[in-house]
């Protein structure tokens, strides 16, 4: 472990970035050769508010804060990973976690909202105000060890500022030191060779699915990447598609009026929006989605891999399209609106198999795959 200590010429930077134009945080803070978490930190100083931006640490329990978010209504919930930003704006309603404490895995079920979230990921806090061309931002950021931003959440028109006023005091960190102690991450996993894995046992298990959540315990049984088991897999349940995919099944979409889920995640958070997509355009290399209450910006040059993934469930087929960076890292998650208890819908299926070269896959009626 080490200790960032943050100096003068880290803020003066972040002061000259600014008025050269630089608006995220992110892209400021790898331009000095720092982690987002270190920028803010760095910010955590009575004399900040001349740079413009002013943090406040923040202390847990995380779960206990996320469930107080209900009492400010509307704000705008952000997750995003290194190639994709996810925003949606609305309620945090619901909102439960269960596990140890410190490590415990929250659900956040509101109509707008809906949010997955991995506590033991959440190391630091701060409540952040920020002055700029669109006047006093306010917003909650939370980093993990290393300084990556996990998940924020930002004021808007319809926000009970006083509300979010007593959230802060109540959760308000007695340390407000200005030094952030990072933990570099566990390197990956190295993969394992193609050799060592039963493939007979695991095709076997995947064609034994029963619920999509018991994926991810099929690949931790087997010792699978994600990718890996996508190459390792039968024909019938996942082919690999065209890296612009992303885009066609969302212009699709919104002139289908098809309503879709998209889920856009990082270690710490999975933030999903269910509905239909309306407003699709690209910009240089991003990909966007800009409707109200639901904004997406997707890094159409960083996905070196899509997959039509096709997981057997009580209700039927679940068929999702999934993204991956050079990393092997999941990018972004696309589904058909779909709820337990019923089969996904047909129009989504019919735009997944399209995705997929002429021979590589073919639907009986009832949409039971065949190789």
């Amino acid at each position: 472990m080490e200790t960032f200590a943050p100096d003068a010429p880290t803020r003066v930077a972040y002061r000259q970035a600014r008025a050269a134009g630089a608006t995220r945080h992110r892209d400021i803070a790898q331009s000095l050769g720092i982690s987002e978490g270190e920028l803010i930190a760095a910010h955590v100083q009575p004399d900040a508010a001349a740079d413009g931006l002013v943090a406040t640490r923040l202390w847990g329990p995380w779960p206990g804060l996320v469930a107080t978010l209900e009492t400010v209504g509307d704000v705008m919930a952000l997750t995003r990973n290194e190639h994709c930003v996810h925003e949606k704006t609305g309620t945090y309603r619901h909102a439960s976690a269960e596990g140890p404490a410190g490590r415990e895995v929250g659900l956040v079920l509101g109509t707008e909202i809906d949010l997955r979230l991995f506590y033991s990921q959440w190391q630091h806090g701060f409540a952040v105000t920020e002055t700029g061309e669109r006047g006093l931002q306010r917003s909650l950021q939370f980093f993990d060890a290393g300084g990556n931003a996990m998940h924020k959440v930002f004021t808007r028109s319809g926000t009970d500022l006083a509300a979010w006023s007593r959230l802060i005091e109540r959760y308000l960190a007695v340390n407000q030191e200005a030094e952030l102690d990072l933990r570099a991450a566990a390197p990956a996993a190295a993969e394992k060779p193609d050799a060592e894995v039963d493939t007979a046992a695991f095709h076997e298990q995947w064609a034994s699915l029963r619920d999509t959540h018991h994926f991810h315990g099929l690949l931790r049984r087997h010792g699978l990447t994600r990718t890996q088991a996508l190459r390792l897999a039968q024909p019938r349940f996942a082919q690999r598609v065209d890296v612009g995919a992303a885009h066609e099944v969302l212009q699709a979409a919104a002139a289908q009026g098809l309503p879709i889920m998209v889920f856009v995640g990082n270690p710490g958070a999975i933030q999903i929006h269910t509905g239909p997509v309306k407003r699709v355009m690209r910009m240089g290399p991003w990909l966007n989605v800009m409707d109200p209450g639901f904004n997406l910006h997707l890094r159409e040059d960083r996905i070196s891999a899509a997959w039509v993934v096709r997981k057997p469930t009580t209700d039927g087929l679940v068929t999702s399209l999934e993204l991956f960076d050079d990393k092997g890292l999941a990018v972004a998650q696309m589904f058909g609106e779909r709820k337990p208890g019923r089969p996904e819908l047909g129009a989504w299926r019919r735009l997944a198999e399209g995705l997929v070269s002429d021979g590589q896959w073919q639907a009986q009626p009832d949409g039971c795959p065949t190789c």
